[in-house]
């Protein structure tokens, strides 16, 4: 099996430091910039969350199945990453530019900068996610990747987590909306050079067999016709996590079960029945490891968004020292480079799958110690979210190794590998949960009176602070670690699906 040179896993390892310039900026500081410095409404930026992620949901997996039948002499995915980074690098400035505008403009203009942000994203990092499944055949060379590229997600976190609330005080001198805009420029700067890097420095090697009975249009057009399949449930889901009644409740039950039933007759089908992107989402819908992955990247996602998201708020009214803010963020992020690494060791010595659980259950623990954490308390508060961090870093970097594993399993068993199209699921399902995760923010914090532009509301939504650091991120680790329970692939059965799978391979090869 291929060894990945030290100096690839790095190149690789940088484009997400450059991803994590907007991942991260966005999750920690954009429902903060939105309420406090844009002047939205806490309901009104929770609904831009939610409505945003319903645009996620077709363009991730459109995005996979065009990466997929993508064919350049640079590979199927490194040119989107590419290609994609000079729009990336603008709506990150976009989305922190403060225009003169009235109040029903300026919610207009923030979902058009965030929908274009959000777009760029998906066409460059479903690809760069993908990537990492055709670098290398080896589960344990895929493990040890990841393990680089969540070290380098981290850092590129650290960068704009850590440095940005410095940096709004430096260039606005007093105007948050300047300092922030100013900011995004010198970020956006260092996104496009880290790019340039990791295109230059990595290497496709695994070549799969491409489905050559329909074309890219007729797949997209087929996608079309099934669209709903994916933006109802979607649109079931938001409806009733924003308005939570019982009109929106009835709805979310008719939509589920209706899929649930045409879910199945699908399945029923047989393959000459069925088109290309039918046969793609059935290979899908009947990979428990997958399906099973599906679940446990939007609970992790959820667990660390609303941590995120609520940091600026806590330390801002909670502790009383918005400037801490950033210290944190540090102290977090060298934590989380830490545990990264250490992943691919313990999972050696555990097992992924049990080292995910274990994960889960410390990190859930500790986060949900934050309830007893007295007010203004530093020390407790360093410690507690140090000691939760390291533990949390292990959750996405398992997470994508393992959605290798899961690809290794469809071809192995449906004789058909669709990467683009797995990995895309993997990055909507984290995009999906980190807007669900700061919707439900705000939302907390909307129910308990706050208003980021009247100081008088900022006492009785304290509480609601407090449950966001603790309990309502602590139950969703929970249930990530109960789920983790049914996921059925052990390291032997990875290690003998790799191995035939290199001896197909290269009988297809040779014949």
């Amino acid at each position: 099996m291929t060894k990945i040179p030290f100096y690839e896993k790095v190149g690789y390892a940088t484009g997400d430091a450059a991803a994590n310039l907007v991942w991260r900026g966005a999750l920690a500081y954009l429902a903060v910039f939105y309420t406090d410095t844009f002047g939205l409404t806490a309901a009104a930026a929770a609904m831009l969350f939610l409505v945003v992620r319903l645009s996620d949901g077709v363009t991730d997996i459109i995005m996979g199945m065009i990466a997929d039948r993508t064919n350049t002499r640079w590979g199927k995915f490194r040119p989107w990453i590419l290609w994609s980074t000079p729009f990336l690098a603008l709506f990150m400035v976009l989305c922190f530019t403060t225009p003169d505008l009235s109040d029903s403009n300026k919610l207009i203009y923030a979902y058009v900068t965030y929908i274009g942000l959000t777009l760029a994203y998906t066409v460059n990092n479903v690809p760069y996610s993908a990537l990492m499944g055709v670098m290398t055949a080896s589960d344990t060379e895929r493990t040890s990747l990841s393990g680089f590229r969540f070290a380098g997600a981290f850092a590129g976190g650290l960068l704009v987590m850590g440095f940005l609330p410095d940096l709004v005080a430096y260039f606005g001198d007093g105007n948050d909306a300047l300092g922030y805009q100013y900011s995004m420029y010198m970020f956006a700067g260092i996104l496009i050079a880290l790019m340039v890097i990791t295109f230059a420095t990595t290497k496709e090697r695994v070549t799969t067999v491409v489905d050559e009975s329909s074309n890219l249009k007729t797949e997209l057009f087929d996608l079309s016709k099934n669209l709903p399949f994916i933006i109802l449930p979607l649109l079931a889901m938001s409806l009733f996590f924003y308005y939570r009644d019982i009109y929106s409740g009835i709805f979310f039950v008719i939509i589920m079960t209706s899929m649930w039933l045409l879910i199945k007759r699908l399945i029923n089908n047989t393959s000459e029945d069925m088109s290309g992107t039918q046969r793609d989402m059935v290979d899908l819908l009947t990979n428990k490891p997958w399906l099973i992955l599906l679940g446990i990247g939007f609970l992790t996602m959820m667990f660390n968004g609303i941590k995120y998201g609520t940091i600026a708020y806590y330390f801002k009214y909670q502790v009383g020292d918005e400037l801490m803010i950033g210290k944190y963020f540090i102290a977090l992020l060298l934590v989380s480079i830490l545990g990264a690494l250490c992943t691919g060791y313990l999972s050696k010595l555990l097992g992924k799958r049990r080292l995910f659980i274990v994960a889960l259950m410390l990190s859930g623990l500790l986060t949900a110690a934050f309830y007893w954490v007295p007010q203004g308390n530093i020390s407790a508060i360093f410690i507690l979210g140090c000691s939760a961090e390291f533990f949390a870093a292990m959750m996405p970097t398992l997470f994508f190794t393992m959605l290798g594993d899961s690809a290794d399993f469809s071809e192995w068993k449906n004789g058909r590998r669709a990467t683009g199209l797995i990995y895309s699921a993997g990055t909507f399902v984290q995009k999906t949960g980190g807007g669900f995760a700061g919707a439900l923010v705000l939302v907390v914090l909307a129910s308990y009176g706050y208003d980021g532009m009247d100081k008088a509301t900022i006492e009785a939504s304290l509480p609601g602070m407090q449950l966001l650091m603790s309990w309502i991120p602590a139950a969703f680790a929970f249930a990530g670690a109960a789920l983790m329970m049914f996921y059925p692939l052990s390291c032997k059965q990875n290690q003998q699906i790799g191995n035939e799978l290199i001896q197909r391979r290269a009988e297809l090869v040779t014949a």
